[in-house]
């Protein structure tokens, strides 16, 4: 466990034990890339190449093999979380449905701080999608350390959580409070967590920071050895923002059975 391993995530999951992680956060490749693909760098428009990771030509075969392989080792009361965007979160959102996933909800991280469009002739993106899924209707959910958190009332799925500057070269880096917020609410210390896109390191970093176990796969060997070096260089106090509240192990009060 703690592991980052430079392979293909697919063949990774398939070989984890079975239902080993209580949590999965993937960040899949958003499929952007590409020659007639464009995007914006200090200021001037250019092409958007990611890196051969951000080029499927099966976007949706290829979604349904990983989540096929995540949910081979996801724990039967875990769930699993993955970010996108409108490029492929359509996509995801039909392989989930397609391998009888029950989702249980579409979770928006709005970024007010996001960059502005150059183009005028679409509306500014600020959002990013997140699906949350499981095996069944039983799954667990800290219900009362997500009200904490809210400042005792009722979390909602609209988070607004600011994107922030990148501490490591890789484009599409997620923020530590998005992870830490995550983490905190579906798995307890102690559990397994996996990201099969590790790319930057966060999950790992703030797994590791939370007490929680975590194994990674990551196909760039750079982008790998990063991860690596970040959390072994971790300093929780200073890579988490705020102390996570204190959390006590109620398997009642924390695990939320839907009927419906």
């Amino acid at each position: 466990m703690n592991t980052i391993h430079c392979m293909d995530c697919i063949e990774g999951l398939r070989a984890l034990a079975p239902g080993c992680a209580r949590l999965i956060f993937a960040d899949p490749p958003y499929n952007l890339s590409g020659a007639a693909h464009r995007t914006v760098q200090s200021g001037k428009r250019v092409v958007c190449d990611k890196g051969r990771w951000d080029q499927i030509k099966d976007v949706h075969k290829f979604n349904e093999q990983w989540i096929e392989a995540c949910l081979h080792a996801l724990a039967d009361d875990g769930t699993l979380w993955i970010s996108g965007t409108l490029h492929n979160h359509p996509s995801v959102g039909m392989a989930l449905k397609q391998l009888n996933c029950w989702i249980i909800n579409d979770v928006i991280w709005f970024k007010r701080n996001a960059p502005p469009l150059l183009s005028a002739n679409r509306l500014a993106p600020s959002t990013e999608l997140i699906w949350v899924a499981s095996k069944s209707k039983r799954y667990y959910f800290n219900y009362r350390l997500a009200k904490e958190i809210n400042g005792g009332k009722q979390m909602r799925n609209m988070w607004e959580i600011s994107a922030t500057r990148h501490v490591t070269p890789h484009p599409a880096e997620k923020p530590v409070a998005l992870l830490e917020r995550i983490i905190n609410i579906a798995s307890e210390p102690g559990d397994l967590v996996v990201d099969p896109f590790t790319g930057s390191g966060t999950t790992a970093v703030v797994a590791h920071a939370l007490g929680r176990n975590f194994t990674g796969f990551e196909l760039d060997e750079n982008y790998a050895a990063m991860a690596r070096k970040r959390v072994a260089d971790i300093d929780i106090e200073s890579r988490i923002n705020q102390p996570a509240p204190r959390q006590t192990h109620d398997p009642t009060a924390a695990q939320i059975h839907l009927l419906d």
